[in-house]
């Protein structure tokens, strides 16, 4: 059976501050923890009003400290901001307190508008074709170990753990695909973007994969938007709220809050938002657990995926636990049963 794991993004919903939604963040993990999802991961954006964080790290560490044996990790740090020399410093602390439990997820994308962009690489020269170094300069890091003539050779990365966490590259493009076969790091493709040729990247990275020190394969994953409630019709509804904050977002909207259905329903849709709507649920999966679950399997055998990561995008926080708790038990996870 598919591996599955969860993204969750904790975008305020409306009504919510960003103190409730991270409660409703660590109740989400716990129940995720229970049902026997694999992985529990957060995403990294910085400077959006509905956001409830922008610091991945520490919200992995308590996260982590209220789960007892899932895995938690980000989805992504976005490397280019930032050392990668820091970056192993935090991750190798988080995985020294919580051994064999952090994934270290990494991507180039900004996560902001370009003001935010400017703040976080303030005095700082960023090269974004130094990408590719930086993730080799991470993994030295993360094991102790840099190639002879680096320029910090010998530097050590505390602390000193004996395992090191999981390294993924994320994408919704072909280039982090290139590089993740590469370096040979495990790869993971954010399907929910919509960006076409996803099947196509996940294909060249399975195919080009070149083994490393941290794996002898390749290990693929494929991040989907899946709601699921006991009817067609109630699914539907739950997922009018996504349908109008992709359109939001599309539209370059800074939102407050993630909308609920009232407001979904409420809102003057025009002829081409309901066209761009309808485009959009063709790659989202939404139904009763049947119906969701054959969407996972379908879209797993698509890209050849080991696992499928899935955000289920919800308002109400009862129906985004219950759509999770439908789809892991509709896929058998040991912890549903």
């Amino acid at each position: 059976m598919i591996k599955l794991g969860i993204l969750d993004q904790s975008h305020i919903n409306e009504g919510q501050t960003a103190a409730s939604t991270l409660k409703d963040t660590t109740r989400l993990a716990q129940e995720a923890d229970k049902l026997g999802y694999g992985r529990y991961w957060i995403s990294e954006h910085h400077a959006g009003r509905m956001l409830s964080f922008s610091s991945p790290e520490i919200l992995i560490a308590h996260l982590a400290a209220a789960t007892s044996r899932i895995r938690v990790g980000s989805g992504g740090i976005m490397l280019p901001h930032y050392s990668s020399y820091k970056v192993a410093e935090n991750f190798k602390l988080l995985e020294a307190l919580y051994p064999g439990r952090i994934d270290v997820g990494l991507g180039r994308a900004p996560g902001g508008m370009p003001i935010a962009t400017r703040a976080l690489q303030e005095n700082k020269y960023v090269d974004i074709n130094k990408y590719p170094q930086q993730i080799m300069d991470l993994i030295g890091y993360l094991r102790g170990r840099q190639p002879e003539g680096h320029p910090f050779a010998g530097l050590h990365a505390a602390p000193a753990i004996e395992q090191i966490p999981e390294v993924w590259l994320l994408g919704s493009s072909y280039e982090s695909a290139r590089i993740a076969a590469q370096l040979g790091t495990s790869y993971a493709f954010a399907q929910f973007f919509g960006t076409p040729g996803g099947e196509a990247a996940m294909k060249h990275y399975q195919e080009n994969f070149e083994p490393s020190v941290i794996n002898e394969k390749p290990h693929s994953m494929v991040a989907a938007l899946a709601i699921c409630a006991d009817t067609p019709e109630e699914a539907n509804e739950l997922a009018l709220s996504t349908d109008l904050f992709f359109l939001l977002l599309q539209n370059g909207v800074d939102q407050i809050s993630f909308p609920s259905v009232q407001t979904a329903y409420d809102y003057p849709y025009t002829e081409a938002d309901l066209y761009r709507i309808n485009s959009a649920r063709e790659r989202r999966i939404i139904g009763t657990p049947d119906q969701v679950k054959a969407g996972i399997l379908q879209l797993a055998e698509q890209y050849n995926a080991d696992e499928v990561l899935v955000m289920s995008s919800i308002h109400n926080f009862d129906a985004r636990v219950k759509s999770y708790r439908l789809i892991a038990e509709a896929l058998g996870l040991q912890g549903s049963k």
